[in-house]
C-alpha cells in the first residue's frame, strides 16, 4: 500500500471515529421565546437533538420519508462509502479497485452529509436575525463537520495503484 493510500486509510478511519459522536451528540439547541411586558422573556419552545434523535422525531411525527432520507444519506451512505473504500484499498485486481473507487465517487456526489451540515449551519445563522429565536451549535455539529471534511480529504488523497509504491 502506498503512502497516499495509507494516509487515505487513516483519514477514513478517523472520519468514522468522528461520525459516531457526530450522529449521537446534540447538533444544536433551538429556543423560541417571547418578550412580555411584566413577565419578561418566556421560553415557548426548546429542543436539543442529535441527528439520530431528529430521524426518530421525524418518524414519530409521520414524516417517514424525510426521516428515511436523512437516515440513508447522513448515516448509512457514510458507512457504506467507508466500507467500500476499505475494500478498494485491499482489492488485488486493479479493475476491481477502479470500479469500487468510481462507485464511491458516484455515491459521494449523492451523499447528503455535507449538505446536512451546511443546512444546519445556515439554520443556525438565520436565527441570529430574530430576537425571539436563539440557536446554539453543540459538539455533534463539529464532530459531523469533521467527519465530512476528513472523508472528503481521504477520498482526494487516495489513488489507484498499479504495482509501484510511493
Amino acid at each position: 500500500m502506498s503512502k497516499r493510500n495509507l494516509a487515505g486509510f487513516t483519514l477514513t478511519a478517523i472520519s468514522l471515529l468522528l461520525l459516531y459522536p457526530g450522529l449521537t451528540f446534540p447538533m444544536f439547541r433551538l429556543e423560541i421565546g417571547a418578550e412580555f411586558p411584566i413577565v419578561g422573556k418566556v421560553s415557548l419552545y426548546e429542543q436539543t437533538q442529535s441527528i439520530l434523535q431528529t430521524v426518530e422525531t421525524l418518524y414519530d411525527n409521520d414524516n417517514a420519508i424525510v426521516a428515511f432520507l436523512i437516515l440513508f444519506f447522513s448515516v448509512m451512505v457514510p458507512f457504506i462509502k467507508a466500507l467500500i473504500l476499505m475494500i478498494a484499498l485491499f482489492a488485488k485486481q486493479l479493475k476491481r479497485r477502479v470500479q469500487l473507487f468510481n462507485f464511491v465517487h458516484t455515491i459521494g456526489k449523492w451523499s447528503m452529509a455535507d449538505v446536512f451540515v451546511v443546512g444546519v449551519f445556515i439554520a443556525y445563522l438565520s436565527t441570529k436575525s430574530n430576537t425571539a429565536i436563539s440557536a446554539e451549535l453543540h459538539n455533534g455539529f463539529y464532530y459531523f463537520t469533521g467527519y465530512c471534511l476528513l472523508s472528503l480529504t481521504a477520498l482526494q488523497v487516495m489513488k489507484l495503484e498499479t504495482s509501484t509504491n510511493e
